[in-house]
């Protein structure tokens, strides 16, 4: 007598060949950009170490340099404007990566994503080691390092439009906040990965930090040359559905849609997918401009993307500051910001996904982090456990509306109704958008440099936040004029 079949051959078989392609993409572009995060968080763990408390090393045994407080920091980080050029660091940086990505994006859609993200994480991975190795080489100029930072930031811009556009290509709307609210949990992976690598070498040899996670993404770099898809199509599967046609989208209006859509025409060329013939061509950046939503949702991301790097950059050196931790166990706890982050993202991409309401969503974390925030400051030092508890809150409401609008937002504008199946335009919409958003990312971490108390930095963050959710109040409106029957939508999950 035969054995009946295996379960997890039954399982296997469950699932179609298109599905086992859309899996395996998925995980390979999570792993390309959690490499991407990993290399850029080395910078925040190593701050604490490149310039930290002397006399306090000196009142634990070291009696030689009594007469030096800063005798044991790395030069030129040893001066009293130690923060003016952290601060430098992080914009130079921060500023290149913002600039860049809105070319990004242009040279993404005109470009194989194969090449573009390979030759990008290889670089990235170069001058991530060359940061590093001025450990080794014993360089302490500023410029030298601000100009790895410059460089580094531009050729990390390969990575978002690029796996972002990847992705889009391979997932249609429905359910697509809950796919990508758990895929862009890659960003916090990346972060506490990044944190828990610096940390482990930051007091023995800080190089190592950037060299170890170089490494790591330059590896990615070649699994990506050998292995990503571009197209559903290059492997036979079948092309997903980005719209519903029983939905009627509150953003969308029927003079945009012609507006935009007469743009392309005009600027690019016919993109009507009745002519099969015809290879539709890359929108222009006005064209991407023009569709409805994207201005909102990319000033309201600058602010909101100013709050989450500023944490990314600074909180290590804050819970160092405040709560009297060294620099391994003060970037060992940051992680915790961003395990809250991992949950604020895929809670984000679930609520959206059933309300159909991407900016009431992001608004309301919003608006519910700013009081949290302020709380954080002057409660999260009062021991171990409110410490853990503010970190998991406040990281959740802060990641979670710069995921959803970076991810299932930029997807969705960029496969926007008013397009008429011109796929070309995603990586542009999500570089505009996250290139905005950089500029943010940028004059975060510069005015933390720049101001001298934290709890100056900490109203910084909460006027921020609240900027956020003014400028998402006209799509908050229509998208509330939608659920009371005002436009007929359809709640609830959809089908992929």
């Amino acid at each position: 007598m035969r054995s009946a079949v295996p379960p997890g051959i039954r399982c296997i078989q469950a699932f179609t060949r298109d599905s086992w392609y859309r899996g395996f993409t998925l995980v390979l572009t999570f792993l390309f950009y959690t490499s991407y995060h990993l290399s850029r968080k080395p910078i925040s763990i190593v701050k604490s170490e490149l310039h930290k408390n002397c006399s306090a090393i000196a009142g634990h045994g070291n009696k030689s340099h009594l007469d030096n407080d800063t005798w044991c920091d790395w030069a030129p980080f040893d001066k009293p404007n130690y923060k003016m050029l952290f601060g430098a660091l992080d914009n130079s940086f921060l500023i290149a990566y913002a600039i860049g990505m809105f070319f990004s994006g242009m040279f993404g859609e005109r470009l194989p994503l194969r090449y573009y993200l390979t030759v990008g994480m290889l670089l990235s991975g170069l001058f991530t080691a060359l940061f590093g190795l001025g450990f080794y080489w014993q360089i302490h100029t500023i410029w030298y390092y601000v100009f790895i930072q410059i460089a580094n930031g531009l050729v990390q811009t390969t990575g978002w439009p690029a796996v972002v556009a990847c992705v889009g290509n391979w997932f249609g709307k429905g359910k697509r906040g809950l796919i990508m609210g758990i895929w862009n949990s890659h960003t916090s992976v990346g972060n506490i990965l990044g944190s828990l690598i610096a940390g482990s070498f930051v007091s023995s040899a800080w190089g190592l930090s950037f060299i170890v996670p170089g490494g790591i993404i330059a590896a990615m770099g070649i699994v990506c040359f050998f292995f990503l898809i571009e197209y559903p199509e290059d492997v036979g599967c079948t092309s997903p559905q980005h719209h519903d046609q029983t939905e009627q989208e509150p953003l969308l209006r029927q003079d945009s849609e012609d507006e935009i859509f007469t743009s392309l025409n005009n600027d690019e060329g016919s993109v009507n997918p009745m002519f099969n013939s015809v290879q539709p061509s890359a929108i222009s950046f006005m064209g991407a401009l023009k569709i409805p939503g994207v201005v909102e949702f990319s000033l309201a991301l600058l602010f909101a993307k100013l709050v989450s790097y500023t944490f990314l950059f600074w909180l290590p050196l804050y819970i160092s500051s405040v709560a009297h931790l060294n620099p391994k166990a003060a970037g060992d706890l940051s992680t915790l910001f961003d395990v809250g982050g991992i949950i604020g993202g895929i809670l984000a991409g679930i609520i959206s996904d059933y309300t159909g309401g991407r900016a009431t969503t992001c608004w309301v974390m919003l608006i519910v982090a700013a009081p949290m925030l302020f709380v954080y400051n002057y409660i999260g030092k009062n021991g171990l456990a409110t410490i853990i508890g503010m970190l998991i809150f406040c990281g959740a409401l802060v990641n979670g509306p710069y995921a959803l609008i970076t991810t299932a937002v930029a997807a969705d504008l960029g496969t926007h109704k008013c397009l008429k199946g011109n796929a070309k335009a995603l990586s542009t919409v999500t570089a505009i958008i996250d290139g905005t958003g950089s500029i943010g990312a940028a004059l975060g971490p510069l005015l933390a440099g720049v101001l001298s108390d934290w709890n100056n930095v900490f109203y910084m963050l909460i006027t921020s936040d609240l900027l956020a959710c003014l400028l998402l109040s006209r799509l908050v409106y229509k998208e509330i004029r939608g659920w009371c029957g005002s436009q007929p939508r359809t709640r609830g999950f959809k089908e992929i």
